[in-house]
Order: C-alpha cells, then sequence, then structure tokens
C-alpha cells in the first residue's frame, strides 16, 4: 500500500460523500422522470382532443353570427313597423282630441235637461218606493190585527 497523505484521505471522503449525494438525488429524479413521462402523455391526449373540440366551437361561432344577421334584419323590420305605429297613434291622438272636445261641448248642451229629467225620475222612483213600502206595512197590520183577533177568539173559546 502506498502511502496516503491527508490530502488524499480528504479526496476519498469528499468524493464518497459525492457519490452518496448522487445516489440519495437519483430516486427522487428518476420519480421526477416518470411525472415528466405522463403529463408529456396527457399534454399529448388534451392536443389531439382540443382540435375537434376547437372546431366545434368554430362552427357554433359561425352559427351564433348567421343568427345574429338574422335578428338585426328581423329587428330592422320591427323598428320600421314600430315608426308607422308611432304615426298611427300619434293621429289617434289627434282624433281622440278632437272627440273629447266634441263630447265637452254636447255635454255642455245636453246637461242642464238631463239633470232635470234625472232628478224628477229620481224623485217620482222614491215616491214610488215609499207608497210600495206603506202599502205593505198597512197590509201587515191588517193580516197582524186579523191574527190576534183569531187568536182571542180561540182562547175565549176554549
Amino acid at each position: 500500500m502506498s502511502n496516503l497523505d491527508a490530502g488524499d484521505v480528504a479526496a476519498l471522503i469528499a468524493s464518497g460523500a459525492f457519490l452518496m449525494l448522487v445516489i440519495v438525488l437519483a430516486v427522487p429524479i428518476l420519480r421526477l422522470r416518470r411525472t415528466v413521462d405522463k403529463t408529456t402523455e396527457i399534454l399529448r391526449v388534451v392536443a389531439t382532443n382540443t382540435g375537434p373540440i376547437l372546431e366545434k366551437a368554430n362552427t357554433t361561432v359561425e352559427n351564433v353570427n348567421a343568427t345574429l344577421g338574422q335578428v338585426q334584419v328581423s329587428l330592422d323590420g320591427v323598428n320600421l313597423q314600430l315608426a308607422r305605429v308611432d304615426t298611427i297613434t300619434q293621429h289617434v291622438q289627434h282624433v281622440t282630441a278632437n272627440v273629447a272636445n266634441l263630447s265637452t261641448v254636447v255635454a255642455a248642451a245636453a246637461s242642464n235637461p238631463l239633470v232635470k229629467v234625472a232628478a224628477f225620475t229620481y224623485g217620482v222612483r222614491s215616491a214610488a218606493a215609499k207608497r210600495r213600502h206603506a202599502d205593505e206595512e198597512a197590509e201587515l197590520r191588517t193580516e197582524l190585527k186579523a191574527r190576534r183577533k183569531a187568536a182571542r177568539r180561540a182562547a175565549s173559546a176554549r
């Protein structure tokens, strides 16, 4: 054996420690390699499946854009019809104002005789109702008197 000096021993210890470090770090590195392989495989699957999904999404967006174009055309037609309805509404508003003015004139001309006729009719109805009520009360009183007399006769006959 050759003589080892202190530097050689230190170098052997350092190389042994380095070997231990490499062995200890090799296990997590190998596990990390498996994780990277699985991740790569998942990314390939995602990339493969993403293409058809994006194509379908693109078709859907195109269909939505076509539908929105049709809706815009329909809204333009609705706006045109609303403008026509607005014109008709203005004409109806003028006619309504004219009819209101006419009805005010007719009401002013006819209200005084109508009030008199209404008051007379109310008076006649009230008088007829009072008369009918008085006749009913008189008939009821007569009937009650007759019943009392009949009850007294029946009591005195016993």
